[in-house]
């Protein structure tokens, strides 16, 4: 266990009293499951969380776990303080561990890893193995605050989706109707002005697809703030519902796919194994959807639509700065052995790949990218841009080769790059 953990804590971590805990030591306490906490004592929600959290932590820290002398579960609170007394504060306040201050490198890298996009997050990850339980712990609280479902590993589709499901005219039917179907599963409300924006989209596609013979649903699972609200909004919608009253199966759907933020469309194959996690992107990019069910692409030609990705970690984008179509395409077949070899590397792991590729033409998102990150204007231009950090990494060479591309990326990933500021 202790290699594994180690691989994604570091070493060595800090309890509440200053003193150093060994994550070897993890072992011998026979925990299981290690939640990590990002969040920020600057910040409300993160403060509301904090009791409510502490009290579930301290579920697993009762006299069943004194009796047995096992403690399942350990969280490790990631910091986002950028001042050390302020982290110390926080720290001490907590009955946790937490990751070193001094640590930024490995706080931003584990960011990144999770793609964490807000704050307060709650991930669980097995300890033995390091790898991903659930993506959405903060629902894990809610849901379960007695910690009965322990250890909250992700379920098939079919068990979690189990049970009637509506269409707009108020008929109902059983979500086994879903099977042998590609699904699009729709987080979405009525509430969120993007997301109106994608479902006017999102109902032509779905059209187009079904006139085309193909087998393809639409699940909707409403973050709507009222049952009118969903009525209202699902008025709009030829697909089928989750009933709004069923809060506990839209939950236990938003928990399954670690939902952050709306609008989100995941994509699954008839077997309900997902596909794409970016089924709006993809929408957004395929109006003629004549490229569903949308297996992701190794490397993105960089659009006003895509450009959202670059938030989600670190990304390789290759500058052409150029309006033909050739050039670009020529930029993507360099890059594509590349990407495809990190992506299946990471996928025989049952990790996400740590960099998404693009390639960035002449338009006016990519000047506008060009200011923001103070790169220079040559062409070709080869970078990584971490926004998170707000650090970039810049190769700026006559020619770009694969041999330059596989190094660069390779020396990144080995953290021997030196980040510049953007």
């Amino acid at each position: 266990m202790a290699g594994a953990l180690a691989e994604v804590l570091g070493e060595v971590l800090v309890s509440a009293d200053g003193e150093e805990v060994a994550v070897s030591a993890l072992a011998a306490r026979g925990v299981s499951l290690v939640g990590l906490y990002f969040g920020c004592s600057l910040s409300g929600p993160c403060a509301q969380l904090g009791a409510s959290l502490a009290a579930f932590y301290g579920r697993f820290r009762g006299e069943a776990a004194a009796a047995s002398g096992a403690q399942r579960l350990e969280i490790v609170f990631v910091s986002a303080e950028q001042e050390q007394q302020q982290w110390q504060e926080a720290v001490r306040a907590m009955p946790w561990l937490a990751l070193p201050f001094a640590e930024k490198h490995r706080k931003l890298k584990l960011w990144n890893k999770y793609r964490v996009s807000n704050i307060p997050s709650l991930i669980f990850i097995d300890a033995s193995t390091g790898k991903v339980v659930c993506r959405n712990g903060l629902l894990v609280i809610r849901d379960d605050p007695e910690g009965l479902e322990f250890p909250w590993g992700p379920k098939p589709f079919s068990e979690v989706v189990a049970g009637p499901l509506l269409r707009n005219n108020g008929q109902t039917l059983d979500s086994s109707a879903l099977e042998g179907s590609h699904v699009g599963v729709y987080f979405s409300a009525h509430w969120c002005p993007p997301c109106r924006s994608l479902t006017r989209v999102l109902v032509e596609s779905y059209r187009k697809i079904k006139e085309a013979g193909q087998k393809f649903e639409i699940l909707f699972v409403s973050a709507d703030r009222s049952e009118d609200s969903f009525k209202q909004y699902f008025s709009e919608m030829p697909w089928v519902a989750v009933p709004y009253a069923d809060e506990a199966r839209r939950s236990r759907l938003n928990r399954l796919y670690g939902i952050q933020g709306i609008p989100t469309l995941i994509v699954l194959d008839s077997q309900g194994e997902v596909i794409t996690r970016q089924g709006r992107v993809e929408v957004l990019n395929d109006i003629e959807c004549r490229e569903f069910p949308w297996h992701p692409k190794p490397v993105l030609e960089l659009t006003d639509s895509n450009a959202v990705q670059l938030n989600e970690g670190p990304c390789l984008v290759l500058f052409v700065d150029s309006e033909d179509d050739g050039e670009s395409e020529a930029a993507k077949q360099l890059i594509q052995p590349i990407a495809e070899k990190i992506i299946a590397k990471y996928k025989a792991k049952e990790e996400e790949a740590p960099l998404l590729f693009f390639v960035a033409g002449e338009d006016d998102m990519t000047d506008s990218l060009r200011d923001y990150t103070n790169l220079p204007e040559a062409a070709p231009l080869l970078t990584i841009l971490d926004m998170s950090a707000r650090a970039k990494y810049v190769m700026d060479v006559e020619e770009i080769t694969p041999e330059i591309v596989e190094a660069f990326v390779s020396d990144f990933l080995a953290d021997k790059l030196k980040p510049e500021p953007i």
